[in-house]
């Protein structure tokens, strides 16, 4: 990740926006044309057919290709372009150990309680009626497409929904934002605090909700942190999953216990909440931080005593 680029960093964030809104582009025609091909629907009836019951599995899957294509290719196709080894510049290595898979686990269990704190103060925040009311409506249409495609009978649902709604979008959404936008914006302004803040930003506002913008704000700055702090994606995509994890399995229990699938994914926790969790996040962070250097110096050693034989 700290190769040295051929392509400017301007120049790589003027292409990874280009690339960006090309592959939104393309990704969205392309999903339509073969949920009308596939589905045998009108092209203009294609957003209903998606959000019928029976069509479920080809929603989610419809979902996985076309954010694979908008998200992932972009992100991948800059590294390229700019780098000799594009995976290892986004973030793709083994230099991960057991300790730190647990530090990312206690961070995802901190963090689910300052995103419900931020939850509600995402609540009370006052805006103007007109722009609540829109906000609401759109609020609104997104858990019923996410209502639809988290839909879940049995445990064969529940594994099939984890892939394509919990380790798909954890990926994806990752290589985009952190290994893409973040990487980028932090060589472009020679600070870790605005990549990490812009990107994550960007990666709320691209969710289109204002009623969760808080709280994903908070989640990608989290996410940027294990990123920036460890220079390993994986670890990013491993508290992006669990963090998806816990709301799908969880409206699969609501849906077993024949609640409401809505009261599962509404997070708002007391705002105090919020300080229980960064107790938890902030010394997980800085644990990951400890070991990355850790590894670091084995590394040095082991290359020192192999140079040395």
């Amino acid at each position: 990740m700290n190769q040295k680029p051929v392509v400017a960093y301007s120049s790589q964030f003027a292409m990874l926006l280009g690339f960006l809104g090309v592959g939104l582009i393309l990704s969205g025609l392309l999903m339509s044309w073969l949920t009308s091909v596939l589905l045998h629907v009108p092209f203009l009836q294609v957003p209903d057919a998606l959000m019928k019951p029976e069509n479920v599995q080809f929603s989610r899957f419809a979902n996985a290709f076309t954010t694979f294509i908008a998200f992932f290719i972009p992100a991948w196709a800059v590294a390229k372009i700019a780098h000799k080894n594009a995976f290892q510049t986004l973030g793709f290595n083994s230099h991960i150990n057991i300790k730190q898979v647990v530090a990312v686990g206690v961070i995802s269990f901190g963090a689910l309680f300052l995103s419900g704190s931020l939850s509600a103060i995402n609540e009370i925040i006052p805006m103007p009626a007109d722009f609540l009311a829109k906000a609401r409506k759109l609020e609104n249409e997104y858990q019923q497409t996410m209502i639809t495609l988290a839909t879940m009978k049995n445990m064969g649902d529940l594994m099939l929904g984890l892939l394509v709604i919990a380790v798909a979008p954890a990926i994806f959404e990752e290589v985009l934002f952190r290994a893409g936008f973040q990487r980028v914006l932090v060589g472009l302004t020679k600070n870790a605090a605005i990549g990490i803040i812009v990107s994550s930003i960007l990666f709320s506002a691209i969710h289109a909700s204002y009623f969760g913008f808080l709280p994903r704000v908070a989640l990608g700055v989290v996410l940027g942190l294990i990123y920036y702090l460890t220079s390993n994606l994986w670890l990013a995509i491993l508290m992006h999953f669990l963090n998806n994890a816990v709301v799908v399995i969880q409206i699969y229990v609501y849906t077993q216990m024949g609640k409401p699938i809505k009261e599962a994914m509404d997070e708002t926790m007391p705002i105090w909440y919020g300080v229980f969790g960064l107790l938890i996040v902030i010394p997980a962070l800085l644990f990951l931080k400890k070991e990355r250097n850790q590894i670091i110096t084995k590394q040095e050693l082991t290359l020192a005593n192999e140079s040395v034989d």
